[in-house]
């Protein structure tokens, strides 16, 4: 990890930390497929809306997310695939 700077640690250590609520995860699951409005989200996850609303709040301020609004409604995506790629290599283990 030489190549990495404390800097860049830092935000690594920051995703990591956004990964590890369950809540979260279950959400992101959820994404897999493709975008979503919050409703659908609630639906397949089986959360409560205000606590969907609070963690796609924290996945979208990390980076983890990306979100666009039509309306009154807001569509959620991953912002980078690579999330995918992460949670295949862990869970496999």
């Amino acid at each position: 990890m030489e190549k990495f700077t404390d800097e860049d640690l830092k935000q690594l250590a920051n995703k990591f930390k956004i990964l590890s609520e369950p809540s979260r995860l279950k959400i992101l699951r959820s994404l897999f497929d493709g975008e979503k409005c919050v409703s659908e989200i609630v639906n397949e996850t089986k959360l409560l809306q205000a606590n969907v609303s609070k963690q796609l709040g924290m996945l979208h301020n990390g980076g983890i997310l990306k979100c666009r609004q039509i309306g009154l409604q807001r569509f959620y995506s991953l912002a980078d695939d690579t999330v995918i790629q992460i949670c295949d290599i862990l869970c496999k283990q």
